[in-house]
């Protein structure tokens, strides 16, 4: 059964797992603000219709909250290849995930103690030009596990929406929503670290 998480909420994913946790697909998914059709709109809008573009990465960072390896459009396999990227609007297990991440727990190197998820926007679009934003991770069977929904907007175009932690032998999902100004992953390595390693 999924848990549904409100923002700083943890939740043991080990626990969650019926029959242990080996591989996991974190699922990220948005709609964009449906605009009003008018010819004021349109001009003001340019004309790009209700389309936004939004990038979602994870990033490896060791027990101090310090970054090993970033997973994003640029390169969509970590070092270790313990984490591969689905690519851009990929369907993903189960509807409405735009885009997924993949990550094959056993094989992350030790020195791994947290993965960060995040969602950028490259374009430059806010988050006010997004809705019903969400992280859901599914188990190796394609089970949703827990989901988070993310619910404010804001002239942010970057969110560390959640993060995952090994801890003694436990993997911890917690729920961050938590908004940055990068356009990318990289800009926002130092609020990862600092949010994450909190």
């Amino acid at each position: 059964m999924s848990v549904s998480l409100t923002k700083k909420q943890t939740v043991s994913l080990t626990k969650s797992a019926s029959n242990g946790l080996t591989r996991i697909t974190i699922g990220l998914g948005w709609d964009p603000v449906k605009k009003k059709k008018g010819l004021l709109s349109s001009l003001f809008s340019g004309g790009g219709g209700d389309s936004i573009d939004l990038d979602a990465s994870c990033v490896l960072l060791d027990a101090q909250a310090h970054p090993v390896d970033t997973i994003w459009f640029s390169q969509l396999k970590s070092r270790c290849g313990a984490v591969v990227h689905g690519g851009d609007n990929l369907t993903g297990a189960g509807d409405g995930d735009d885009e997924v991440i993949y990550v094959d727990l056993p094989a992350l190197p030790n020195s791994v103690e947290y993965l960060a998820f995040t969602v950028n926007s490259f374009r430059g679009q806010t988050f006010n030009e997004v809705e019903n934003a969400f992280c859901r991770v599914l188990d190796n069977k394609g089970t949703e596990l827990t989901k988070f929904l993310l619910s404010e907007q804001g002239s942010h175009t970057g969110i560390l929406i959640a993060s995952l932690r090994r801890q003694g032998g436990e993997w911890n999902f917690t729920a961050h929503g938590q908004p940055a100004p990068g356009r990318t992953v990289d800009d926002m390595l130092p609020m990862i670290s600092q949010e994450v390693g909190a």
